[in-house]
């Protein structure tokens, strides 16, 4: 059943994240700071009204955040939680940190503007993509749009040889992967990609997902997709986190 699986999901996810905390942000500062960074930027370009960011982790979306914006982060890890309080109180947006598990968020239906995930679902499993997906419309607006920044299967075989052997240490380290079939159950979720746009040799996307029931307005038709040129600013073999 997906509860069971979701539960185990969540159990293990903290579990990971509780384990990392202490030394997450200095074991993925070389690629916060080369291109995570900059791509973020990008992400929260799109983001306004009232918006739920889910899986805020330490933070690192914080510095982000549409200037005089209301953000709310939430995280199954509260050792993460811990860690993104410090950012939290240096922004200059409102922000309101909470522990909450990404398949029962709780809140009403259609409270938020935007929704924000970045580089959370590649630690799920191909059978909880759609039911995250699910949820993260629920809370969303009709007419708001939902923000994905995560890993993808790259179509450059060196990437992917790469990226192989690093998935080993990704899954346990942070329980995660590189290969995140998001993107095959938009529909599924009752969700369509207004843009997509591709980083890091394709190995990265963004999605913007708005509904795809008759009361929505799509921003964007038909869909558009742009590849970005990379930036790659260090070919040291540190693995990647997530």
């Amino acid at each position: 059943m997906f509860e069971a699986s979701a539960a185990i999901q969540a159990q293990e996810t903290t579990r990971a994240y509780d384990r990392i905390a202490p030394l997450y942000d200095l074991i993925d500062g070389i690629y916060e700071h080369s291109w995570k960074r900059r791509l973020r930027s990008k992400l929260f370009q799109y983001a306004t009204g009232r918006i739920l960011d889910v899986g805020v982790g330490t933070g690192c979306n914080i510095p982000f955040y549409p200037k005089d914006s209301h953000v709310i982060g939430v995280d199954v890890s509260e050792k993460m939680l811990e860690r993104a309080r410090g950012r939290a109180q240096e922004s200059a947006c409102s922000v309101t940190l909470k522990s909450m598990n990404l398949f029962s968020l709780d809140f009403p239906d259609n409270s938020f503007d935007t929704v924000t995930i970045t580089f959370v679902l590649l630690c799920l499993p191909d059978e909880l993509q759609e039911p995250a997906l699910r949820e993260l419309k629920r809370v969303t607006k009709p007419d708001g749009q939902i923000l994905v920044l995560d890993y993808q299967m790259s179509s450059k075989p060196g990437v992917r040889l790469w990226r192989k052997y690093l998935s080993p240490w990704l899954k346990w380290a942070f329980a995660a992967r590189f290969d995140s079939t998001t993107e095959q159950y938009v529909e599924k979720a009752g969700l369509s990609i207004t843009k997509k746009q591709t980083f890091m040799s394709d190995g990265v996307a963004m999605l913007i997902l708005q509904s795809d029931e008759d009361n929505a307005a799509p921003v964007e038709k038909p869909v558009t997709v742009e590849k970005a040129v990379d930036v790659e600013t260090s070919i040291v073999p540190i693995p990647e986190v997530a």
